[in-house]
């Protein structure tokens, strides 16, 4: 078994994301500070390092997954919106982070979008880990 999957899930995600600080692809756009993760939230987000953890939770979701696209990704994200009187909904999370850090991954050569897959009609079924990507994520464990 790898190191993915050995290591507790929040204790990886914090290792993946100090050494994504460090790869010179992943930056934290400007925008960040004023923007929300999604509709169901009230407030913008005010980790300081929201943008690599989130980062960093995505390539293990595609690294667990095999194929994830964006529109999986902001069900997974998404909460339940506070509605007053009304009972909660639940409301998917905002697409432009998830695109954005998709394609920084796929700038860093980490993931790839996925080619024709037997038995899909869509042209762009998601991203797919490469291999580089998936040597990055089974070494993270053993560092430190």
């Amino acid at each position: 078994m790898n190191s993915v999957y050995e290591l507790d899930a929040q204790e990886y995600n914090k290792r993946l994301a100090d050494a994504l600080k460090k790869i010179p692809e992943f930056k934290e756009p400007g925008w960040i500070k004023f923007v929300k993760s999604g509709t169901a939230k009230e407030r913008p987000i005010e980790d300081s390092d929201f943008w690599y953890h989130r980062a960093a939770s995505i390539l293990r979701q595609i690294y667990k997954k095999k194929i994830v696209g964006v529109n999986r990704l902001r069900t997974k994200y998404g909460s339940k919106k506070n509605r007053g009187f009304k009972p909660e909904e639940f409301r998917r999370a905002g697409g432009k982070i998830i695109r954005t850090i998709l394609q920084q991954t796929d700038k860093a050569g980490f993931t790839e979008i996925a080619k024709d897959i037997k038995g899909l009609r869509r042209k762009k079924p998601g991203r797919i880990l490469t291999e580089k990507g998936k040597s990055f994520l089974e070494n993270m464990g053993e560092k430190k």
